[in-house]
């Protein structure tokens, strides 16, 4: 239900996308004013969830550890999977951001014959996440140069080293490749396991049957489809010096493209994506765990109207005697 779901509702987004453009000649709508409310509304999401994890409180060190806590000096300590100072934590947080150290150490359970508990490496979940990341950051940076004039020096060096593969005059993107390769991997995975296919919602399949039309409208542009480049980068240039306008010549596939970014910028803060900004704000992989070195006090504790066993026993010294209890005053 969820599989078809989400899917019938790509479809409808491609589909008025290309009605849109083709049929009722909206290139004003969609080439100005649905990237400028998905532009919008992607930072009023995004600040709106940052400031409701940061204004959260946080009384307590509950960091989720890997490692021997520091304790006695003669017990070797893990500085980075249990952290107990700042650089540790921001090490970890490294690891954690740049190179998805917790999901390379995931498991998976099974019960074999006996019955035994067998453990597994899922490897693969953290290579294909690794790739669909890194690749996603490597496309998303090499698209500044239709935002920027002139070109940074630093997006030319990262076009080059990704398109370095050339098919005859044709520069290959390996990022092209990987990304829908790594999606791909994603969604089988999602469908085929048993375990992880009851517990997936639509709100899991979406985001990947929504990256996976743009990065093929993406290919489509960029090896099959011809597009004006020009009339394409007076476009974006026109967003970002809010003086925009839409020239004409830019194909039906782009206003597809530019769309499907829009969807994804505006439902990005409202869904499980947004996990690239929580991390940061995460108390379990944030905080370093010193509660053996230093006591922490709930500082949003109010006082609290406390009565003593010495006040109740007060109140209910006759009654407790005459129901045989002990008392220790006479």
């Amino acid at each position: 239900m969820g599989i078809g779901l989400s899917l019938i509702l790509v479809i409808a987004l491609v589909s008025v996308a290309y009605l849109g453009v083709e049929v009722a000649d909206l290139r004003f709508l969609f080439g100005v004013i649905i990237p400028y409310a998905a532009v919008a509304t992607f930072l009023a999401g995004l600040v709106y969830r940052v400031v409701k994890w940061a204004s959260t409180p946080v009384p307590f060190r509950i960091p989720v550890t890997g490692g021997q806590q520091k304790s006695l000096p003669w017990i070797k300590a893990s500085k980075f999977d249990n952290p107990s100072s700042t650089f540790g934590v921001v090490v970890r947080m490294a690891l954690e951001v740049l190179v998805f150290r917790s999901l390379f150490r995931n498991t998976k359970m099974e019960l074999r014959d006996g019955p035994k508990l067998a453990y597994y490496w899922e490897k693969w979940l953290w290579l294909a996440g690794l790739l669909f990341h890194w690749s996603f950051l490597i496309i998303f940076t090499r698209h500044l140069r239709f935002f920027t004039d002139p070109v940074p020096s630093f997006v030319k060096l990262i076009e080059s080293a990704d398109g370095f593969f050339r098919i005859g005059v044709q520069g290959l993107y390996i990022t092209d490749v990987v990304i829908l390769v790594a999606v791909t991997y994603l969604f089988i995975r999602r469908v085929v396991i048993p375990q992880v296919r009851y517990i997936s919602l639509p709100s899991d399949y979406f985001p990947l049957f929504l990256i996976l039309a743009l990065a093929i409208s993406g290919v489509l542009m960029r090896y099959f489809v011809r597009v004006d480049i020009t009339a394409v980068k007076e476009l974006t240039m026109g967003l970002v010096t809010f003086n925009p306008r839409v020239p004409e010549g830019i194909g039906a596939v782009f206003y597809i493209h530019l769309f499907l970014v829009s969807v994804l910028f505006a439902y990005f803060p409202f869904s499980k994506l947004v996990h690239m900004a929580g991390v940061f704000l995460s108390p379990t992989r944030n905080l370093p765990n010193d509660s053996r070195e230093r006591r922490h006090i709930n500082p949003w504790n109010y006082p609290v109207k406390v009565h003593t066993y010495e006040e109740y026993e007060e109140e209910f010294r006759e009654q407790m005697k005459l129901a045989g209890l002990p008392v220790e005053k006479e």
